[in-house]
């Protein structure tokens, strides 16, 4: 599979062969499913809490007898039986975060690649760089690449200038190759990759 490389006026400076065998299979879409839902849930903050019997507040001192009064046995006030007593086995702060295998994850990214370059929503740059710190000068950039509302930026390492100039635009991402995710690539629209950031996903994903 052969893709046109091209400049930041669209271009065409050059072409780049792609392995049919990484790319051009069946794509497993399982795996992209797991490697979506474990990045979903390592974001979760987990910060969500119920107070016990040992937190609310209110005495510990026994109401009434145990015997000879005719009503039901308790303890205290704050039994999770009695209104604003604890909550029994209720959420407490944790972690979501749970181990994928490395296999998974490089499969997922394979996956979530080969279907985007089967989509014809990759679009291979010579390089990714800005002269100055101005939102409006890369908007027009990724406007002339075809970039219309949501878009993700790939490169080895990413010029400051240029990650700078597009924090501020709506749907438009900027990720170094390194920490590129299937997830990345399934909700980034248009996918704009450096020939060195897609020529090191070959190397890492083969």
């Amino acid at each position: 599979m052969n893709l046109d490389v091209v400049n930041s006026q669209n271009e065409k400076v050059g072409t780049l062969e792609v392995s049919d065998e990484l790319f051009g299979g069946r794509i497993k879409g399982h795996l992209v499913w797991e490697s979506v839902v474990h990045a979903n849930a390592a974001e979760r903050r987990g910060t969500h809490m119920t107070k016990t019997r040992g937190l609310v507040s209110g005495t510990g001192k026994k109401p009434w007898r145990q015997k000879g009064t005719g009503r039901a046995r308790v303890g205290e006030a704050r039994n999770p039986l009695w209104r604003k007593g604890g909550t029994v086995f209720g959420p407490q702060p944790r972690s979501y975060d749970y181990r994928v295998p490395r296999k998974v994850e490089r499969g997922a990214l394979r996956a979530a690649l080969a279907a985007r370059l089967q989509e014809q929503a990759v679009i291979v740059v010579d390089q990714l760089a800005a002269e100055t710190i101005k939102t409006k000068a890369a908007a027009e950039m990724l406007r002339r690449l075809g970039v219309a509302g949501k878009g993700l930026l790939v490169d080895v390492k990413f010029d400051e200038k240029l990650a700078l100039a597009v924090r501020n635009l709506d749907g438009v991402r900027s990720v170094e190759s390194g920490r590129l995710t299937a997830r990345d690539l399934v909700d980034g629209g248009r996918v704009v990759v450096t020939r060195a950031a897609l020529e090191r996903l070959q190397e890492v994903l083969g």
